[in-house]
């Protein structure tokens, strides 16, 4: 018992280093801002969200009160696309000076009226689970949450576990009636910085946590000076609201500051390590089990099967004995025929390179804490940007593919892989967008940042592209080991478990068990607005889903081609995208079972986007496929000899 005792402390010191290593890392220009005691502290907010509808709304898109001046932040795009948009509030709050109770709007004596329509707004967003998302320095709100994990020994121990939420309800309900959480108790913490002898003490914010509370108007105290009295916690009644008539109340709030040993770096420990990470290191293990077993397979086949095939072949007997060939040498005259379609099939490729190369660098840089969640839609704005400029390598490996494909029209070929797949993203999305537009919501991309991203498509990835394109394809085509016959041979029939819809399951199933269980983290923070932060984590299991694919695609043609089938090209491609069928499984599941979604457009808003990952899932994967299974097909044929 000691001796595990031990090792299960020891474990988790090395899990906190390496967590505060993570962390502490901060991008240079980001510095922390030091405040004097009685320096104002703004608080802004940022959007309210609902995991029910997807469909975020701005601050004043309900009655709260407003300052005399309302002014918006100057936004990066990924701000834009998550649907935040950061204005500043009435609150006002001063660095370590309390407050007790005060009322927002400055009319004690006169309450705040909501209208019949403002009432029923409030009720509505109160049914559809809205959270409030406001920040103080660049740090979200939390609610705490305190529960114990073990009912069992709750009387011998009573540690509580505590967790945090993003943000706070707006109210709740308790049948059919709706409550407003009108009462904000802030508390905020500070870390008191070392400084000289006869200098002023500077603070830095390092928490920032809110109590909602539901008092009736009746209950609040308020006087001329904006001042008011909370009630006893026993003894207060909730503010109800409504929905249909109007209703009077008081909007308050309180402050509350505390020290905190947190240094300023490690601020956002609190809310990342909102998830357990042994969940992670069990993904990895049984991420790297999986890979293991996929490189027992292929070292059979290729150091027993392939040397035994080679040698086989390449044995000078006599004539009898060679026309009695059987297997993948038979096919050595066509397995390089350009297959149908080459030009869509180099702009597909193409356009998996560009997001291969954007993946892995969003991916390594988010890993090194370049882009925490600190940075404000860093993430996306990066990978926005990243995307258009790997348009160049696109390009070139679509130009050189198609080139050795025996492609002739090199203009239309770049056209296509600069417009295929961006196309159909962007009429996706600004499908989805007019119905967000006629919701009204903030999540809705605004006219000037469509237009912006028109012009980084024209004006950015389109020239690259052609760019790539044009040295891709005057680059001497992929040197092919063996001629192609003129007539194409004959294909005999194939078995049932050849066919390309069995094959797409059979590959898609351990590449998607390699990493499942990092895409339950991903589907999270997309749809429960949960923070991801594990790109350490998730770089290993890019890594391994790379492995994994290369190895199912090169067992899947080795199969193909035993069986006299050399129209592998597209099969390839399409195979070895076969766990983004497993993830378009995964996305209903969690649909059905994690989400809380009934309305049409929220539905419509989850199936558009899934869609739009699946299809880029499927050209990544498939690209890494094809590409690992043209190496391996130029590689068999190069060992063998051909007359």
């Amino acid at each position: 018992m000691a001796a595990s005792a031990v090792m299960e402390r020891l474990r988790y010191t090395l899990l906190l280093l390496l967590l505060h290593s993570t962390d502490s890392f901060y991008v240079p220009g980001v510095a922390p801002i030091n405040f004097h005691r009685n320096d104002p502290v703004e608080i802004k907010a940022v959007k309210l969200t609902s995991s029910r509808t997807q469909l975020p709304y701005e601050y004043y898109s309900l009655p709260f009160c407003q300052p005399t001046k309302i002014t918006y932040k100057a936004e990066n795009l990924g701000e834009v696309l998550r649907g935040d948009r950061i204005v500043n509030t009435p609150f006002q709050v001063s660095m370590n000076v309390e407050k007790k109770c005060e009322v927002l709007c400055n009319f004690p004596n006169k309450p705040v009226t909501l209208t019949v329509e403002q009432s029923k707004l409030i009720a509505e967003r109160i049914r559809e689970d809205y959270y409030v998302h406001l920040i103080a320095d660049n740090l979200p709100v939390a609610t705490r949450l305190e529960f114990y994990s073990n009912r069992e020994e709750e009387e011998k121990k009573k540690e509580k576990d505590v967790q945090f939420e993003h943000g706070y309800r707006l109210g709740f309900m308790d049948g059919n009636k709706f409550y407003l959480h009108n009462h904000l108790s802030f508390i905020l913490y500070y870390h008191r910085e070392d400084v000289e002898e006869n200098q002023e003490h500077t603070y830095r914010v390092v928490r920032f946590e809110v109590i909602p509370q539901s008092i009736k108007l009746e209950d609040l105290k308020a006087d001329e000076k904006s001042m008011c009295t909370l009630p006893e916690a026993t003894g207060s009644a909730p503010q109800e609201i409504d929905p249909s008539k109007e209703n009077q109340l008081l909007f308050t709030y309180s402050v509350h500051w505390e020290e905190s040993d947190i240094k300023w770096a490690s601020r956002w420990d609190t809310y990342l390590t909102m998830s357990d990470v042994q969940i992670h290191w069990f993904s990895i293990i049984n991420s790297v089990v999986v890979v293991f077993f996929l490189s027992g397979i292929l070292s059979m086949i290729i150091i027993r099967t392939l040397r035994k095939d080679i040698a086989n072949y390449n044995k000078e007997d006599d004539i009898e004995d060679t026309m009695e060939e059987s297997g993948w040498k038979l096919v050595h005259g066509d397995v390089f025929r350009p297959p149908q379609y080459p030009m869509i099939l180099s702009s597909l490729l193409g356009s998996g390179i560009q997001l291969f190369c954007m993946i892995l660098i969003v991916i390594f840089v988010a890993m090194l804490g370049m882009l925490s969640p600190s940075s404000r839609g860093a993430l996306m704005t990066t990978a926005c940007f990243l995307f258009m400029f790997m348009g160049v390598f696109g390009g070139f490996f679509a130009g050189r593919l198609y080139r050795t494909l025996k492609g002739h029209r090199w203009k239309k070929g770049a056209f296509c892989t600069a417009t295929l797949y961006p196309g159909v993203v962007f009429g996706i999305c600004f499908v989805l967008n007019c119905f967000i537009w006629g919701k009204h919501s903030s999540g809705a991309v605004p006219f000037p940042t469509m237009v912006a991203l028109l012009c980084m498509w024209f004006g950015i990835s389109l020239p690259l592209v052609y760019l790539g394109y044009y040295f891709g394809f005057r680059k001497q085509p992929y040197d092919n080991p063996v001629r192609t016959n003129q007539i194409p041979r004959q294909i005999p029939e194939q078995r049932w478990y050849m066919n390309k819809f069995v094959g797409i399951l059979m590959a898609g199933i351990l590449p998607f068990g390699a990493m499942f269980i990092e895409l339950f983290f991903i589907f999270s923070a997309i749809w429960e607005n949960q923070f991801y932060y594990l790109f350490g984590f998730l770089f290993l299991v890019f890594i391994i889903l790379v492995v994994s694919c290369s190895q199912i695609s090169i067992v899947m043609v080795y199969f193909q081609l035993c069986a006299e089938d050399y129209r592998w090209w597209w099969r390839t491609f399409l195979v070895s995208g076969g766990s983004a069928f497993y993830v378009l499984i995964y996305a209903v599941f969690y649909f059905v079972n994690k989400l809380d979604i009934v309305e049409f457009i929220p539905s419509l808003l989850y199936f558009g986007y899934t869609a739009l990952m699946v299809l880029s899932f499927w050209l990544l994967t498939g690209t890494i496929g094809f590409y690992a299974a043209y190496m391996f097909v130029r590689k068999i044929y190069a060992a063998v000899k051909i007359d």
